[in-house]
């Protein structure tokens, strides 16, 4: 403690630091984290800080920790701090101003973390021009993983940054600006509304769009996804005290489904696989969770599928399965899946996957100079499946996406180097996930699935590429940082971990 907060004292050999002793993000505990080298990784969502300055380096968290002033005399540790550091357990990063002079643009399509990240490194990087960030959002950036965690709170409660934020900075925000078309030759932009922007520097994250449900009935009313805080405001109003039916045990399906839990007046979910996230995760982890919401009272249609909906006066009453079963229905929400929002890019000469994803490379850029992609829109190179390209849709994924563009718009030749990291919640407690666990073969599961305190490997090709924890900070979190330094985790490591041992700022 000093001077009444507490402040986290650590020692790199015979160095030590004093840095905030909460991540900025949701407020965890650093002193349970992971340290490494210079790194201090946070235990429940994985960012990271340089213990020497309190930089980020790498996300979730949008901000630093503050740094105090060590000096040790006659063998005792002093920590010099003003009061005003103290109180806050975050630093914003310094960022350069922008200047009239300037010329430059850099047009940002979307409003999610990767185009905000993006825009806010440029400054903290010296860009002094133009910086635009255009989206079909009514809102600020916000916290899209509290839509589902936390669905009674407001659009201006998970904003990000601050419409004030944003404009001290020096970055423009254009809401419900949708981009219709890109003319890459030009290098101009059209959006819905007629007008047109011209750009030295494109940055293409415009997310993705829950898939919608195509059965008879699908147009009736109160049948949603879930995209925006509207969305998540309107469900919780329309499933209080009704009938709920989830289409797909998805990680936004189960999340709602919690949350609900106690308010919906019946919840049913539909899904084709055994189990919750079952592709994800496995059976082991979707098992557990099924219980969880079993405990709960929602009700669980597993191998089964959805055929129709059925409704009066307009509205949905009904869910018919293929099975024949019906279940009465006064709200239904899909949660089936995604699809990137590209459609605006058809006909360009832009590559694009099957799906419609942007292809990048490491360095964030597409095939077209000038122009790079960041988020759930992309297909990039992932390490941990020796450079296959995939999709992963995790915020902290787009984030670094939005950094490693903004360090290439500005010639810092810098390679995307990350570990996915990414958590679902549910009554109180968080499974947490890190790697990238696509086409494993086999698992080692440690601890008690039964007792809801675990930590699962998931390998492929005999070594590590993911694992996924409940109850067991912070091993997810050691586990990436080991991934992240480059160590191969073998089957036989995984099956000595012992769990009952969790290192408190361990040294991996």
């Amino acid at each position: 403690m000093v001077a009444g907060y507490p402040v986290l004292l650590v020692r790199n050999k015979k160095e030590f630091s004093a840095l905030s002793s909460k991540c900025p993000h949701y407020g965890a505990p650093l002193s349970k984290g992971v340290f490494r080298g210079e790194r201090l990784r946070c235990p429940w969502h994985g960012a990271c800080f340089n213990i020497k300055t309190g930089d980020i380096e790498e996300y979730p968290s949008l901000d630093c920790l503050s740094c105090f002033k060590v000096t040790v005399e006659d063998g005792k540790v002093f920590i010099t701090a003003k009061k005003k550091d103290l109180e806050s357990s975050l630093r914003v990063k310094d960022t350069s101003k922008r200047c009239p002079l300037s010329r430059a643009t850099v047009l940002l399509l979307g409003g999610g973390v990767a185009a905000l990240v993006c825009a806010e490194t440029l400054r903290q990087e010296g860009f002094t021009g133009r910086n635009i960030m255009a989206t079909k959002e009514k809102h600020v950036p916000y916290d899209k993983s509290k839509l589902t965690k936390e669905m009674n709170l407001k659009a201006e409660d998970i904003y990000m940054r601050t419409p004030e934020f944003l404009d001290a900075h020096g970055i423009e925000l254009w809401a419900e600006k949708e981009a219709v078309s890109v003319d890459f030759q030009k290098q101009k932009v059209r959006f819905m509304d007629g007008s047109s922007q011209k750009y030295n520097q494109l940055l293409i994250a415009t997310g993705c769009h829950s898939s919608f449900l195509n059965v008879p009935g699908a147009d009736l009313q109160n049948v949603c996804v879930l995209q925006t805080p509207e969305d998540s405001s309107k469900i919780l109003e329309l499933a209080t005290g009704k009938n709920l039916v989830i289409i797909g045990a998805s990680f936004i399906g189960m999340e709602i489904a919690a949350f609900l839990s106690d308010k919906a007046g019946a919840i049913s979910v539909v899904e084709r696989q055994e189990f919750p996230y079952q592709k994800a995760l496995g059976p082991q982890v979707g098992g557990v969770t099924m219980k969880m919401l079993q405990n709960k009272g929602v009700k669980f249609h597993m191998k089964a599928e959805l055929r129709e909906l059925k409704g009066k006066d307009g509205k949905v009453t009904q869910a018919v399965l293929a099975s024949g079963e019906k279940l009465p229905a006064d709200v239904v929400v899909a949660g089936i899946g995604t699809f990137p929002n590209s459609a605006f890019l058809k006909g360009t000469s832009i590559a694009r996957d099957a799906s419609g994803a942007i292809l990048v490379d490491l360095h964030m850029q597409t095939n077209i100079p000038n122009v790079f992609a960041a988020g759930d829109v992309v297909s990039f190179p992932v390490a941990l499946l020796n450079g296959e390209q995939c999709s992963i849709h995790h915020q902290q994924v787009a984030e670094v996406h939005g950094h490693t563009a903004a360090l290439n718009m500005l010639k810092k030749e810098k390679e995307l180097h990350t570990v996915p990291f990414f958590w679902t919640t549910m009554f109180g407690k968080s499974i947490r996930y890190a790697g990238c666990g696509t086409g494993y073969t086999d698992t080692v599961v440690k601890g008690s699935l039964e007792q809801q305190k675990f930590l699962i490997f998931y390998i492929r090709d005999g070594v590590v590429t993911a694992a996924a924890s409940l109850s067991c900070d912070p091993m997810v979190a050691l586990i990436a940082e080991a991934l992240y330094s480059g160590k191969q985790i073998s089957k036989e490591e995984a099956e000595a971990c012992d769990i009952d041992n969790i290192p408190s700022l361990a040294e991996t």
